[in-house]
């Protein structure tokens, strides 16, 4: 891989992986999981707007993508940016960003529950077994000092909501030459989605540390990101991109280590390699990596292959 496509990569892992870390300090310094939420979005689809418009590209015309977008949108962003908010006002950013590593385990069994993965074979059983252990053993809900907590379950519900957005998406979404523009639109509709939150954002108490973690999630984290996997995957392909949905937990965790002062024990971090094996084995197929790399805002995740680009 030439060293451009490397440093991008390096880049997108560590703008991706430190998001979980700037909804944390925006929750400790005076902002809501609704303010995060709504914030994100509007800046995430200002910055998308703009490199939309920079490269030519146009906002969809037709009414029944619009329509596909806002299921897509209420699913892979509203509502899955508003449980990590509120999952980690009680979790740690590090364990948030190993529970989001999850999303494949889910897109696996919705994909066998809808009969369009029928090939599980005993190396992706293994995976997907592997992988709901290794969460177990991060929950630890034999321990009375265990993570099981409404917060954590918050967060795998916004890993599975992920999941779901995902099977809507491979098949309701067709082929676009404007991948840019159409993940403008999406955000643009999840942004109009969590506005209907509003009476839940609560009174304004930010300071500065909060003001610059909600602009940093919202810009880099959420729009700069995305044009980053862009240009990864133009130049590199999906699956050498698909890599980086390996590197966020170790990112989350790390950051969340340094910056936070969050421990992490031998038992998450024994929890979250399984959880990664598990996820990788999944992704194979008769001893054949299979899927594709697709964008979002916040994260990457693997679903089955399909013809139309990503959205």
């Amino acid at each position: 891989m030439p060293l451009t496509s490397s440093l991008r990569m390096a880049a997108l892992a560590l703008l991706w992986g430190s998001g979980f870390l700037w909804i944390k300090l925006a929750l400790n310094h005076g902002l809501t999981p609704t303010q995060i939420t709504i914030t994100r979005c509007v800046l995430g689809t200002a910055v998308l707007l703009f490199l939309a418009r920079s490269a030519g590209q146009r906002l969809p015309r037709s009414r029944t993508t619009w329509r596909h977008l806002a299921v897509a949108a209420l699913f892979c962003n509203a509502i899955p940016f508003a449980l990590f908010s509120v999952g980690e006002q009680t979790v740690d950013s590090g364990i948030a960003g190993v529970l989001n590593a999850t999303t494949p385990l889910w897109s696996l069994l919705i994909g066998i529950a809808l009969g369009t993965d029928r090939a599980l074979g005993r190396v992706r059983l293994t995976g997907l077994l592997l992988g709901f252990t290794g969460t177990l053993l991060i929950f630890a809900p034999w321990h009375r000092s265990g993570l099981l907590s409404w917060g954590a379950l918050a967060l795998l519900g916004a890993a599975a909501s992920y999941a779901v957005a995902f099977a809507y998406m491979a098949r309701h979404l067709t082929a676009n030459d404007a991948p840019l523009a159409v993940s403008a639109a999406q955000l643009l509709t999840a942004t109009a989605w969590t506005t209907l939150a509003l009476p839940t954002a609560g009174p304004l108490h930010p300071d500065v540390t909060a003001l610059l973690a909600v602009t940093a999630l919202g810009v880099l984290g959420t729009g700069v990101t995305f044009y980053l996997n862009y240009r990864l995957i133009a130049d590199e392909g999906a699956t050498s991109a698909a890599t980086v949905g390996y590197l966020l937990p170790v990112v989350s965790v790390a950051l969340g280590a340094l910056f936070l002062d969050e421990q992490v024990g031998m038992r998450v971090v024994l929890g979250m390699l399984v959880v990664l094996i598990g996820v990788g084995l999944t992704r194979r197929k008769n001893g054949v990596r299979t899927g594709r790399a697709v964008l979002h805002h916040g994260s990457m995740k693997i679903t089955p292959a399909r013809k139309a680009d990503a959205a």
